[in-house]
């Protein structure tokens, strides 16, 4: 009978192996995808395009839910999704998609079973557990808590989404400290959103936004155009400076979306932001 049998385990692990190597083998050619969509300039084929493969990913994903590369992919198209295509339309669809990039990352952090275990602990012994990664996990880190924040951004009235800040902050300070250039200084973009929308009473920062703010700037020279959107309507709304928020709205008007090719899709976003947060300058001054 064992003799029998070993032929039939022998098949089971091979059809398992092929499996897994198709999967990998497609997750290879969705990098190329990614970086493709990532060029794209006309936010209407990339909307199209985006969702589908979306869906794509989560379905490689059975097949190998513990992939880095796929996990990473599916937690920063997510990001993309909700913010170019659902924050302005539908709060409630973004909050979800948010959950959804930051589960993919996060699903890639448990693996490490200090962070995991620190999860639900207080934020000492959470900011603590963050001494067990390594800079070869900021991209997960960064996703995870980019969407975590986004998330609790759009959700202020949610006690609970509040309460969960200070971690998001901590992995957020954890990617600044040790690959400050990720995604174009993405880092302090976000530290400086969180600064500049955060009550003083409630330790916010303006002058520490700002500072962020224009740290992000400077590692990607101004050529990545997000962080003028973040900066207008977080920054200079809060302090009510229309002249800056004017002029931060100008320099992505006038920026070419060649001016960081593969990262046109992200200023084309930025150009339509812009549009938008002008549309609303007399109700935001």
């Amino acid at each position: 009978m064992k003799k029998h049998l070993l032929p039939l385990i022998a098949l089971v692990l091979l059809q398992g192996c092929v499996q897994t190597i198709a999967i990998r083998t497609v997750g290879g050619i969705l990098d190329y995808g990614f970086e493709a969509f990532n060029e794209e300039s006309d936010i209407q084929l990339a909307h199209e395009a985006l969702g589908s493969n979306l869906k794509l990913l989560e379905a490689l994903l059975k097949g190998d839910p513990d992939n880095k590369k796929l996990l990473v992919l599916a937690s920063q198209g997510y990001t993309a999704y909700a913010f170019a295509f659902a924050e302005d339309d539908s709060v409630e669809r973004a909050r979800i998609f948010y959950l959804r990039g930051r589960d993919y990352a996060l699903r890639m952090l448990h693996a490490n079973a200090v962070f995991q275990s620190s999860l639900n602990k207080d934020i000492a012994t959470f900011t603590k557990s963050l001494q067990s990664f390594s800079k070869e996990d900021v991209p997960a880190l960064f996703w995870a808590a980019f969407n975590w924040g986004s998330y609790v951004n759009i959700t202020r009235t949610d006690l609970d989404a509040i309460a969960d800040l200070p971690k998001v902050l901590a992995m957020i300070q954890f990617v600044a400290d040790n690959d400050p250039t990720y995604y174009y200084g993405g880092a302090y973009l976000f530290l400086g959103a969180m600064e500049a929308t955060t009550p003083k009473m409630l330790g916010g920062n303006p002058e520490k936004a700002k500072g962020y703010f224009e740290k992000c700037l400077s590692i990607n020279g101004g050529k990545f155009l997000i962080p003028y959107i973040y900066y207008a309507k977080t920054y200079a709304v809060g302090q009510q400076n229309q002249e800056l928020f004017e002029s931060l709205l100008k320099k992505v008007d006038e920026a070419s979306l060649n001016v960081l090719p593969e990262a046109r899709f992200a200023n084309a976003v930025a150009k339509k932001k812009a549009l938008l947060l002008r549309e609303k300058m007399n109700e935001l001054f």
